[in-house]
């Protein structure tokens, strides 16, 4: 047998393979489409425009800024005041609503007035009675003068009788114990009349002194009106009214029956009528703020309405200087931290202020009068030209006066004539060229 060799074996494989149709050349290859790098003249412009616009911005607030001091750190504050009784009892009537606003000299509430009318009553009576006691001293008074007048007319008697006794015992017809005894009785009679000009001096005095006055301007009856008009003034305390307009707060729980004392606080009144602005502006603010300078307001709860006002005052000191525990400086880490101090403004009378409430949030902007950037500038630039105008002016007035000194002796120096002034260049220009070839006239410049 012949072997087999390796060429028959390939030939063989070729053979028992099956016929592949012919390919077709390959396409040819697509390049791809390359995106073009991004352009650098964008970045290169973003780079110098962005800082250029914030430097026109910063150049813009610099030249316009500088004459308003602006914070958003400020509130509004209304005046609080507590409500209580002069006089203590039941509450027999409410007339206040949480949260609703009265009018001044509305009525809040009322306290039982039957203890007060009967305290009235009493008084009414008091004064009675005074008047009654005044009338008796008037009586007293009429009592002790007729008391006198008979003392009076005893004493005359007793004087005549003393005197016939003397002539008697004279004349030896009476005795002298006779004599001694109508002295006696003239002795007494001196001493009663005494006695009831003592009655009536005090009768009078005890109708304050004039006992022709009206029984109502006596002491004792104006004490008993005192008491009265006293007791009627108490009485009316026992309604309370409101001392100004504003709004009910903390009277939810207020009822008729509790029982109230004498200055104990039952709610709160806000006055709306009474309202400002306290804001914290920061010290380096301060140097232009002054009482006085106009100012407008705006409150987050009113986006877009204005309020006006003036500064009244600024604070004696910042906020954390009079806190309950000041901060103490002197400690070894201790932060520099930017302080406020409380300007408290005035809103203008005339506003429409009845929806604001106590402790709003407000924006507040102040116009100090302050030059701007560019006032400034325009004031620095006019004193320059001034300067220099001054300065031209100075060495003209110095020329004119060094011209006008010159003397004879100077004129002697001086050359007989001046010479004479060279003419200008004229300056001939080519002459122009006509179309048929011919030249014109040469025109001439001055120079």
């Amino acid at each position: 047998m012949n072997a087999e060799t390796p060429l028959d074996s390939s030939n063989a494989k070729a053979a028992a393979e099956p016929m592949k149709p012919a390919t077709a050349p390959p396409a040819p290859a697509i390049a791809p489409t390359v995106e073009p790098a991004p352009k650098r003249g964008r970045r290169r412009i973003l780079m110098f425009s962005v800082p250029m616009l914030l430097a026109l911005v910063g150049g813009y607030v610099w030249l316009s800024g500088g004459r308003y001091e602006e914070t958003d750190n400020a509130n509004l504050h209304q005046a609080r005041l507590l409500i209580a009784s002069d006089l203590s009892g039941r509450v027999a009537e409410v007339g206040a609503v949480d949260n609703q606003p009265v009018a001044k000299g509305a009525l809040l509430f009322r306290v039982d007035p039957e203890p007060y009318k009967l305290a009235l009553q009493q008084a009414d009576a008091s004064v009675a009675a005074a008047r009654v006691q005044v009338a008796q001293l008037k009586a007293a008074l009429s009592a002790a003068d007729a008391q006198r007048n008979l003392a009076q007319g005893d004493l005359d008697f007793v004087e005549t009788e003393a005197q016939r006794q003397a002539t008697l015992t004279k004349r030896g017809v009476s005795s002298a114990a006779n004599q001694d005894s109508a002295q006696h009785d003239l002795l007494r009679a001196k001493q009663a009349l005494a006695a009831a000009d003592v009655g009536v001096q005090g009768a009078a005095a005890a109708l304050g002194g004039d006992p022709q006055a009206p029984v109502d301007s006596h002491p004792l009856v104006l004490q008993a009106i005192a008491a009265r008009d006293k007791a009627a003034y108490t009485l009316t305390q026992t309604e309370v009214r409101a001392p100004m307009a504003g709004i009910v707060y903390q009277a939810a729980s207020f009822r008729p029956g509790q029982f109230v004392a004498a200055g104990s606080p039952a709610f709160s009144l806000v006055a709306t009528g009474d309202s400002w602005v306290d804001a914290n502006f920061k010290e380096t603010q301060l140097e232009a703020l002054r009482p006085g300078e106009p100012a407008e307001v705006e409150f987050d709860a009113f986006p877009g309405r204005t309020y006006h006002g003036t500064v009244q005052a600024v604070g004696a000191g910042t906020g954390a200087e009079f806190s309950l525990l000041p901060a103490q400086n002197a400690s070894g880490n201790w932060v520099k931290v930017t302080q406020r101090v409380p300007v408290r403004l005035r809103l203008t009378e005339g506003q429409e202020i009845g929806d604001l409430r106590s402790g709003l949030s407000a924006t507040v902007k102040v116009d100090t009068g302050r030059q701007t950037g560019l006032q400034r500038l325009g004031d620095r630039a006019n004193a320059a030209a001034a300067k220099i105008g001054n300065g031209k002016a100075t060495a003209g007035a110095s020329v004119t006066t060094t011209t006008k000194t010159t003397g004879p002796s100077d004129a002697a120096h001086l050359p007989a004539t001046l010479p004479a002034a060279a003419p200008p260049p004229v300056t001939t220009a080519p002459a122009p060229v006509t179309p048929d070839g011919t030249t014109g006239t040469p025109a001439t410049a001055a120079p």
